[in-house]
């Protein structure tokens, strides 16, 4: 047996991977990691993976960064964690100081957690205590776009609407307000992403007038829905809204922890849209990759909303063990040192175009009904019938033939269903970005083959029963 399958079998001994159908890999090897540098990770047996994903849309400056490396390694000698209940630390002041300084204007305070899921948590809970603070109780719902995601604990998948994630839990989620998504893949022929984006906006009025008085929040994720296909859309969308919440007086919440950082052309979507969000909720890249860490920015005057004497329980009673870690703090510094001095956004406009050059072929194919982009985000759309936008049966997992392939040619493409997409770490070459097209083409290619599809029976050689 070699290294890998021995891994394999240790691991599905003892684990439940996330995200997975664990029967699946009774026929799919897992690819267990031993190290990884700069866009590659590399198995127990020497055989190399391009990161495209960036290890689920985290790492932006490579795997193994000598300069993140080193400002963790400082940081541990000196303090590992400490509570930040009545206590604090040098780079979680720091870290304070420049999220406030380089997010829009207006966004002044900063509240930790450990992960995207709980950010979002925090911005919820922080939008509802704060009607309550000001004596609107009665504002609690919030309005999510169809086919969003904003994470897997019980109130972020409340706001979000992808089926998938959220339909086994029906019973446990919160009463929100759906408003269809100004999703530009649904466009009319003819009609531009701005156009559109506008015209879908009515839905976001509608409600807005209709339930304003109930309404503590509306959610999106700004430019790009990530988990519900990488749809996208205008900035427009975000500028019209943000008018809406200021005229009908409902908090605005950003879930920028799949786009904040670079991914989408700027550093944070909303400047494509020149607003400010009433919640900014980061993670993800904020750490380059290495270390849970979210942060979730707001005003002021939401601030101001809970500062009292202690016996008015107006104070904000919500806490992580881990929150504001400083190896956490240390990398996120470290990271946006490099963004400082690297000219990252500036390069990645240029990596940008290179996508879209490599990819461009696609638009043509014959299964392809969109190759999008936004900024450093990718994505080519398969479907069964090009000029209806006709689906394939999810049951058929065309994009699972698309991993497969890349793995076999030694890259990381790990498709939403059907839609394979680009979203890798920005120190990635323009050679690399060629050969993920090179890859990508050819697994579309045999996944689209009339009849295919993935069997569920059958093992991969080695497989043993684990137990």
């Amino acid at each position: 047996m070699g290294l890998n399958a021995e891994w394999m079998q240790r691991d599905l001994a003892v684990l439940w991977h996330p995200c997975t159908q664990m029967k699946d890999h009774e026929r799919l090897p897992l690819v267990p990691i031993r190290r990884g540098e700069g866009v590659w990770l590399e198995d127990f047996e020497g055989k190399r993976y391009l990161d495209a994903v960036s290890s689920w849309w985290v790492n932006v400056f490579g795997h193994a960064n000598p300069r993140i490396n080193q400002r963790i390694k400082d940081q541990v000698d000196q303090l590992e964690h400490v509570i930040l209940a009545g206590f604090s630390h040098q780079p979680v002041i720091e870290l304070s100081e420049r999220l406030v300084a380089m997010t829009p204007a207006g966004l002044e305070r900063v509240f930790y957690a450990d992960n995207g899921s709980s950010c979002i948590e925090v911005a919820l809970k922080m939008s509802h205590h704060y009607w309550l603070n000001v004596g609107k109780p009665e504002k609690k719902r919030f309005v999510t776009l169809s086919n969003s995601y904003h994470g897997e604990t019980v109130a972020a998948m409340s706001v979000g609407d992808v089926a998938l994630f959220t339909d086994t839990y029906k019973a446990l989620l919160l009463d929100t307000l759906k408003v269809p998504s100004p999703d530009c893949y649904h466009r009319p022929e003819g009609v531009s992403w701005e156009d559109h984006s506008r015209l879908m906006f009515s839905h976001m009025e509608q409600t807005l007038a209709e339930h304003h008085r109930e309404i503590a929040a509306v959610i999106v994720e700004p430019l790009i829905q990530g988990a519900g296909g990488m749809r996208m859309y205008h900035p427009v969308y975000l500028k019209l809204l943000r008018e809406a919440c200021d005229r009908y007086g409902v908090h605005l919440i950003h879930d920028e922890i799949a786009v904040g950082f670079g991914r989408t052309g700027t550093m944070f979507a909303c400047e494509q849209a020149g607003i400010t969000p009433d919640f900014l909720c980061l993670s993800k890249a904020l750490t380059g990759g290495y270390l849970p860490l979210a942060a979730c920015l707001t005003t002021d005057r939401i601030y101001q909303a809970f500062y009292d004497d202690y016996s008015t329980l107006r104070a904000f009673l919500h806490s992580h063990s881990y929150t504001g870690n400083p190896l956490a703090c240390a990398a996120a510094l470290a990271t946006l040192d490099i963004f400082e001095s690297n000219r990252v956004i500036e390069n990645n406009r240029r990596l940008a175009a290179r996508m879209a050059q490599a990819t461009a072929h696609l638009i043509n194919h014959p299964q392809v009904a969109e190759v999008r982009q936004t900024g450093m985000v990718l994505a080519i759309e398969m479907v069964q019938d090009k000029a209806s936008k006709t689906p394939y049966p999810w049951q058929e997992r065309r994009g699972l033939k698309v991993f497969e392939h890349a793995l076999s040619r030694g890259a990381l493409l790990r498709p939403l269903g059907s839609v394979v997409y680009f979203l890798p770490p920005y120190v990635i070459t323009e050679e690399q970005i060629d050969f993920l097209a090179e890859v990508a083409s050819e697994g579309i290619d045999i996944a689209t083959r009339d009849g295919v599809s993935v069997p569920l029976g059958g093992r991969y050689p080695g497989f043993r029963d684990p137990g």
